[in-house]
């Protein structure tokens, strides 16, 4: 791996966090994540299961956890299974973690290959009296592709149908949504490789370039600095296209006279960044753009003032919309008369016409997923971290414009992981223009 494992301290601290909140007498259990076919004999990169990354530190298939804090032997606590290497997986994947190795990880002396679970469950099971499983629960969340974990659920319901089945999701959202110094580190990284690359971009977009040259040169930035690469695909859309919320083609020409919309960003350790940007194709905005940028800046700094512990972001999202309503007004974009009702920001009644320039939320939780887990009825609390992420899209104009900074939410204020990332309209020109 890239990147410098971070301590297993961290792993042990989720998971005591997690141990107390579980009932006596319940255990608990989490997998890694299936390797996903492609076609022919081919596989995807792995990518492990978030919760189960932030209760080990163990970046390995074919893993699982069991936890059991009140069970009466110790060693039957905190038992991690995993996958059992040999010279001849050496050979063609490369070696997988010994016994030593994943307890120097995870902090956990128990560990046995995968191949024991099923004896070692049945020996904790006559002892636990409720089974907590894990399952992917994120509200945005759609995949139809049966998981790992899915098949565990079956496995358990058939193998222990006497034993109640609970959910562990609330517990590890709810905990995973306040980040450890070590996790908030580990963003920063993640933040400052971004920022690099997003340097580099501006001594290199000029009218002719490629959007997939302008990919070519963050992804040439991030792994000359340990990321494992992109935190999601990169949306480098120019024009008219950055008026696609999820533009993901990248094969377009960047034009004199058009905007550059870059929403991309670097992982490290499995935490992830985000930023989006928005720069003139030849180094200038025109004073329509400019107009526009000036607008979605000033609903990005207000939004920032919004965050605070205590406050919920659904009246966050209202307070942004009421901010970004009047900018739209001053655009000439949405008249006066169309003003959203007040039903509309009680309730959510009706279609308000600012919808039409501005129609996606504000802001999301980030950490090991870049659309991180959330309890969306739970304030906002210090240690937290989320993006503010404004936007503008005039598709008659071919134009739009979206900029997204990270915060850390603060007992008395914020730090903005990307108040060095250059943002204002003056600084992007100059910066530009010095190439």
């Amino acid at each position: 791996m890239r990147y410098t494992r971070l301590p297993a301290s961290v792993f042990e601290a989720n998971r005591a966090r997690l141990s107390a909140l579980l009932p006596e007498g319940a255990l608990a259990i989490v997998s890694a994540n299936d390797v996903m076919p492609t076609n022919a004999d081919g596989t995807m990169g792995f990518i492990q299961n978030s919760d189960l990354y932030y209760l080990t530190g163990v970046d390995q298939e074919e893993t699982v956890l069991v936890l059991f804090p009140s069970a009466r032997d110790p060693k039957k606590r905190a038992m991690l299974f995993v996958r059992e290497t040999s010279e001849l997986l050496a050979i063609w994947d490369g070696a997988r973690l010994t016994k030593e190795v994943a307890r120097d990880v995870s902090g956990i002396t128990s560990v046995y290959w995968t191949n024991e679970l099923d004896r070692q469950l049945r020996d904790a099971l006559f002892e636990a009296d409720t089974i907590y499983l894990n399952l992917n629960e994120h509200l945005r969340s759609g995949s139809e592709v049966q998981s790992r974990e899915r098949r565990f659920i079956d496995d358990i319901r058939r193998d222990y149908p006497l034993h109640p089945l609970k959910r562990l999701a609330p517990m590890l959202y709810g905990l995973r949504m306040v980040k450890s110094p070590e996790e908030l580190e580990a963003i920063r990284e993640a933040t400052r490789t971004t920022e690099a690359g997003f340097r580099r971009l501006l001594s290199f977009v000029k009218p002719g370039v490629q959007e997939f040259e302008v990919e070519a040169e963050m992804i040439h930035e991030y792994l000359r600095r340990r990321s494992r690469g992109f935190s999601f695909p990169p949306i480098v859309a120019s024009g008219k296209n950055a008026c696609v919320l999820h533009y993901l083609e990248n094969n377009a020409t960047c034009q004199g006279g058009d905007l550059l919309l870059l929403d991309c960003a670097a992982e490290y350790a499995n935490y992830h960044s985000d930023m989006t940007r928005t720069i003139p194709v030849n180094g200038k905005f025109t004073e329509r753009q400019r107009a526009v940028y000036e607008a979605v800046l000033r609903v990005l700094k207000f939004t920032i003032t919004q965050l605070r512990p205590g406050t919920l972001p659904k009246d966050v999202q209202k307070a942004v919309e009421k901010q970004m309503e009047n900018e739209l007004i001053g655009l000439g974009l949405v008249k006066e008369e169309e003003r959203a009702t007040d039903e509309y920001f009680e309730d959510g009644k009706g279609k308000p016409a600012f919808r039409k320039y501005f129609m996606h939320g504000v802001s999301h939780q980030i950490g090991i997923d870049v659309h991180d887990v959330n309890l969306p009825w739970e304030p906002l609390a210090p240690n937290m971290i989320v993006t503010v992420e404004p936007g503008i899209y005039i598709r008659e104009e071919g134009l739009a414009v979206r900029l997204e900074d990270l915060i850390i939410i603060g007992e008395t204020e914020n730090e903005n992981l990307m108040a060095t990332v250059p943002i204002e309209a003056d600084d992007i020109e100059a910066l530009m223009s010095a190439q």
